[in-house]
């Protein structure tokens, strides 16, 4: 039997009450959101009003405060480290490029054989790699930071680069060489290229100037023990703030169609189980260590559902069958990435007994 780790009840005395209870705030940011997109008329097209370029307003404005906080508090100095460790960088494009993708095709073809829309919207979703929410689950669950900065920088590379050849493989070279039905989709360079740099080239520029420019004017102990703890909390506002805001758009579809989103929600929890398993097995097998073991596992879990949704749009229409697919994604990923943060953090006690006990434990804390 597990003797019990002093430092978690340590841990927990200082966590505040947001921190304490925030699967609660995230469920109750999920509640808001579906209440208002459903009672409220006219609430989504206010917000889809505020969009440039296929880029929702207020979401970007959620994102970035949400990553913000957490990007100003990564060690930009550190990240060479990161780009030498060879097995976390190749390991992650592996699970992100190849075997994420190629496991959600699978899924969507089991799960959805005679739903092309549902199943094409889900295709697109595991495209779609994380490059926001992502930030948020790696801190709570005190994975390596600068290690998930460097991996979602990475896969907004990739992302640019082979979103649309991989698309086109997904969707018509691959469904035709296995002899299944295929979908014509062209999707926009220019949307995706604007997303990742909405989504995480700002946030990533303001958190690299302020800790730089921070450091610089006031001192490295000011800016840890000072500026950063007052920082922290905005980025679970940013969360709540996100989530809610995600709801609250395609709210009305959400509760109109229970059983629809009940064969959608299906192949996306097997996905984040499998992907986010594979990742935490594979990384302590390969000797990552905890911290990048959970990097790698939670960057490989998560998608970028602002970028499929956005992609929907653009190429099928807003009120097409895979942009409720992809509005599914965030109503399934938000409750079960949380659960999965507290998985990770018992795999650290059970499967990690080198790992040293985490000096934090949520986005407040350095």
């Amino acid at each position: 039997m597990r003797r019990p780790d002093p430092s978690d009840d340590t841990v927990r005395s200082r966590l505040s009450t947001l921190d304490r209870f925030l699967p609660v705030w995230i469920l109750a940011a999920m509640l808001v959101g579906l209440l208002l997109g459903r009672f409220v008329p006219g609430i989504a097209g206010v917000l889809d009003a505020a969009e440039v370029a296929n880029i929702s307003l207020p979401i970007a404005l959620g994102l970035l405060v949400m990553m913000y906080p957490v990007l100003a508090k990564v060690r930009y100095g550190e990240t060479g480290t990161v780009l030498r460790d060879r097995r976390l960088m190749v390991t992650s494009l592996l699970l992100n490029w190849l075997a994420a993708p190629a496991l959600m095709f699978v899924l969507a073809w089991v799960f959805l054989p005679d739903l092309p829309e549902y199943r094409t919207g889900l295709i697109i979703v595991g495209l779609a790699r994380c490059i926001a929410m992502v930030m948020i689950w790696n801190d709570l669950a005190c994975g390596d930071r600068e290690a998930a900065a460097v991996l979602v920088l990475l896969n907004s590379v990739f992302q640019v680069l082979a979103f649309g050849a991989l698309g086109w493989f997904y969707l018509q070279w691959l469904p035709d060489r296995l002899g299944l039905s295929t979908t014509s989709a062209e999707f926009s360079f220019q949307a995706i290229t604007a997303s990742v740099l909405v989504f995480l080239g700002i946030p990533l520029l303001t958190g690299f100037l302020t800790r730089v420019i921070g450091e610089k004017a006031k001192g490295r102990a000011w800016y840890k023990e000072r500026f950063l703890p007052r920082l922290g909390p905005w980025a679970l506002y940013g969360l709540l703030f996100t989530i809610a805001l995600l709801f609250a758009l395609q709210g009305e579809e959400i509760t109109s169609n229970p059983w629809d989103v009940a064969r959608i929600a299906l192949p996306l929890l097997a996905y984040f189980l499998v992907v986010f398993a594979a990742g935490m097995i594979i990384g302590r097998l390969i000797g990552l260590g905890y911290a990048r073991t959970a990097t790698l596992a939670f960057t490989a879990a998560g998608n970028n559902f602002e970028l499929a949704i956005a992609v929907a749009i653009g190429t099928f229409g807003v009120s097409s069958g895979q942009v409720l697919a992809g509005v599914v994604g965030p109503l399934i990923e938000v409750p079960v990435l949380v659960a999965l943060v507290y998985a990770a953090l018992w795999s650290r006690r059970r499967f990690f007994p080198d790992a040293r006990p985490p000096a934090r434990v949520t986005p407040e804390a350095e």
